[in-house]
């Protein structure tokens, strides 16, 4: 088993252009063409990112094939600038996003009148009393301390007792994160337009008006025995609604990899510790599956987006780097085999650089290795 790092990337928008109205020029009678005024907006480094420049990565291996003798094909792809994490998502960070979906459980319970019902822990009006899309209201702070029986009953229903030792821990099971994702690129798709007329741009092909456009969509919901169920719906098109996929993913790392892939050491431990405990906050969170890391993504995207206001409109997604993405951060423009100066994967005397080790290896000895980062 190979830990799951997880390395995030989010597009640089180089330049910002911002329209802020006709200009003077644009409001002259005649004259040159001059454009309408505007300014440029650097974007500032995202906190715990690098930016990795534009360039282009030979993929593929220049010597000779050493089972057929062949020489294989490379080809050259270009890479447009990226924003990557400069580390691994550690624990202490991806405990955030496991904390979020926790408290979320808990105002909705502490909201729902089974567990008392205080409606201050979710907002159906706004100021004026009109009513406006549930949401919870997260200025409002979980009594921790000192809380009331049905406040208690609420907090504590997201935990469970290990019915042989006794231990007091978050209830895994619980921890669904929901979450839409609005699919641009399917949206924008002339054939999936609800214009027939709009659906080819050339006058002179015919365009059958009774056509009926299907599209598929993702979703997601919990049925009676609290299991995720998640399916793909085939229907004719009715509207850009069709193209907000919804997921449901439990998001509580699989702390059990420590021993079911890596039978051949001691790891009980790390099974039992290595997420919780906070010793090991700063290291690479593992266990993690794919669906789970798209989770972290679209759940780091839309707390940045909360935070910034209105300029979360220009704030691309936070998603997983492709592949080419990840071979050209970690290759850099001059295509190194490792992310280090020399060539090859251990030092002088004989201690790998990264923390890899071929086979069984000796875990012990090389037990204080630097995790590798990264690098151009």
């Amino acid at each position: 088993m190979r830990k799951t790092w997880i390395i995030l990337s989010l597009l640089v928008a180089v330049l910002l252009t911002s329209c802020m109205g006709a200009g003077k020029n644009a409001m002259a009678a005649g004259g040159e063409l001059t454009g309408v005024s505007g300014y440029a907006v650097s974007e500032p480094a995202p906190y715990g990112m690098v930016l990795i420049e534009r360039g282009s990565l030979k993929v593929g291996s220049e010597e000779t094939d050493s089972l057929w003798g062949t020489m294989i094909p490379t080809r050259e792809i270009s890479v447009d600038a990226f924003w990557m994490d400069d580390t691994e998502v550690t624990n202490a960070e991806y405990r955030q996003f496991v904390y979020w979906v926790r408290d979320s459980i808990i105002r909705e319970r502490l909201a729902d009148p089974a567990y008392g019902g205080d409606e201050t822990f979710k907002i159906e009006e706004d100021e004026y009393g009109e009513p406006v899309t549930p949401h919870l209201n997260w200025k409002k702070k979980i009594p921790w301390k000192k809380p009331t029986e049905d406040e208690l009953r609420a907090i504590e229903s997201v935990y469970k007792i290990h019915p042989i030792d006794g231990t007091k821990m978050l209830d895994a099971s619980q921890m669904n994160y929901r979450y839409e994702v609005f699919d641009y690129v399917q949206a924008a798709l002339r054939r999936n337009r609800l214009d027939p007329a709009d659906r080819n741009r050339n006058t002179d092909v015919a365009v059958d008006p009774e056509e009926v456009v299907m599209i598929s969509k993702d979703t997601a919901y919990i049925d009676e025995d609290g299991r995720i169920v998640r399916e793909t719906i085939t229907r004719p098109l009715t509207g850009l609604h069709d193209f907000l996929n919804t997921y449901i993913v439990n998001i509580y790392p699989d702390t059990t990899c420590w021993v079911n892939d890596f039978q051949n050491v001691e790891n009980e431990t790390y099974m039992r510790l290595y997420f919780s405990h906070p010793n090991y906050s700063q290291y690479p969170v593992v266990g993690v599956s794919w669906e789970q890391a798209n989770a972290f993504c679209a759940w780091r995207t839309d707390y940045l987006m909360k935070g910034l206001g209105k300029a979360a409109q220009y704030v691309q997604r936070y998603r997983l780097p492709t592949e080419i993405e990840w071979e050209y951060a970690a290759r850099g423009k001059e295509g190194k085999p490792f992310p280090w100066e020399e060539e090859g994967a251990k030092s002088g005397d004989g201690c790998f650089y990264a923390n890899f080790k071929p086979d069984r290896g000796n875990y012990t000895q090389d037990g204080n290795l630097i995790t590798s980062r990264v690098g151009t």
